[in-house]
């Protein structure tokens, strides 16, 4: 499978639902669309007060929250590590290429990789656990020169790999029926993404990265492992209630979204491209690609050429070939989420006259902006040196593909800005 290729190589994890919705129970009728038809006429009225709100849906039901408006960004950006971030001279060169170039985002580790949380924040839990290390000192005085530059501020909060909560709360991480702690090949312990608790200590961190001015909150490792050893890993019935691996999921991502939403923030996840049109790769890692994106504001699927193996998509070597790599990765997602929205206006429709403008806005889906692979897949036995073209190759596959948004990766945050155009005068 292609995920077992993503996980053997994988550079960027080395240092990587909801139940069944009512409509679906009561034969897409009943009070389900009498409260779609009641939900219109409030999302009516409320539309045309004063404050100028907007109705957001809540995958999964028929319950409508009005939100603040929030300016659309089609970002064009790349992700910068904790350390970098904190790092006045490295950060102040990132902003001078931002300047130069069409880049207008960066994504920031608000929680690195191993748990700790980068700045100090406001949380009580984390507080308690002493899960921060302020590796960016000055977090308002960076939030603020960035948003000086008009660069949209995107925090990075990995999800359930987070071996420095597992260790310190054993309650919360996933154990084996023995009662040992599952590891992973790197020793690393992880969370239980069906444990509510995990999701408010989340959510308490993301709260905190939005006061601290952040616009966006993307979700990594909104996942299981996938790892040797993770079969062997048992769940507590109270917690997973007869949830599959992608139920639980989506439900997080929901919770997650309208908890945050009311405060104005915006929400995406990471995604692994192998889950696009679903099949066991998406089960095994709790994905469900296009139900995720009935939720999101945006969705990012990582579709790095180096973690395709030999032969996928009928290329000899996905990462010889990134403009067709990209391209036919993108495609898979056009296809995919324009049948999900098809099939799911369909349902709406039936529910009831009119509840389809409500509840699913029409069909609406997140905005697409894939990761895009800044860097060089030396571990790969076919690979090529990646630079300034390969770049903007992969740039002009999301275009060709229909889509307008990208971020770059690079671990180190060392990216070839040549291959960038130079920004367009305001």
């Amino acid at each position: 499978m292609l995920l077992a290729a993503v996980l053997a190589g994988c550079r960027r994890y080395a240092p990587f639902g909801a139940e069944e919705s009512q409509a679906e129970q009561e034969g897409q009728t009943g009070p389900w669309a009498k409260q779609a038809k009641a939900a219109l006429k409030e999302m009516e009225e409320k539309m045309q007060s004063p404050e100028g709100s907007v109705s957001v849906r809540e995958a999964g039901t028929a319950a409508l929250q009005t939100l603040p408006k929030r300016l659309p960004v089609k970002v064009k950006g790349i992700y910068v590590s904790a350390y970098v971030a904190g790092t006045e001279a490295m950060m102040d060169t990132i902003i001078q290429r931002i300047d130069e170039t069409e880049l207008n985002a960066v994504v920031i580790d608000v929680k690195d990789d191993n748990g700790r949380v980068t700045f100090a924040t406001d949380s009580p839990l984390v507080e308690e656990l002493g899960a921060s290390v302020a590796y960016i000192p000055d977090m308002k005085g960076l939030m603020e020169k960035l948003k000086e530059h008009h660069i949209y501020r995107i925090a990075r909060i990995p999800a359930f790999r987070d071996p420095y909560l597992a260790e310190q709360m054993p309650e919360w991480c996933c154990k084996k029926e023995d009662g040992t702690v599952f590891r992973d090949r790197n020793g690393l312990a992880w969370v239980d993404p069906y444990k509510k608790e995990v999701w408010d200590y989340l959510l308490e961190i993301a709260r905190s990265a939005g006061k601290a001015g952040f616009d966006e909150i993307q979700f990594d490792y909104i996942r299981f492992c996938t790892e040797k050893g993770m079969d062997q890993v048992v769940f507590d019935p109270a917690d997973v209630q007869g949830r599959s691996r992608q139920e639980v999921i989506l439900e997080f991502a929901d919770y997650a979204y309208r908890e945050l939403s009311k405060e104005g923030l915006t929400v995406s996840a990471d995604v692994f491209g192998a889950v696009i049109g679903g099949g066991e790769d998406a089960r095994l890692v709790g994905q469900d690609y296009g139900r995720m994106a009935q939720i999101l504001d945006h969705i990012c699927p990582m579709i790095y050429p180096s973690h395709y193996g030999d032969g996928y998509f009928g290329i000899a070597h996905p990462d010889m070939q990134p403009y067709d790599t990209v391209l036919k990765a993108l495609q898979g997602s056009a296809k995919d989420l324009q049948q999900e929205a098809s099939e799911a206006q369909a349902m709406e429709e039936a529910a009831g006259e009119g509840f389809g403008d409500v509840a699913g806005q029409g069909g609406r889906m997140a905005t697409v902006r894939p990761w895009l692979q800044d860097f060089t897949a030396s571990y790969l036995k076919h690979h090529i040196s990646y630079g300034a073209q390969q770049v903007r190759e992969q740039i002009q596959a999301v275009y060709d593909s229909g889509y307008e948004e990208w971020i770059l990766w690079n671990a180190g945050s060392s990216y070839h800005y040549d291959g960038l155009l130079p920004k367009t005068p305001r």
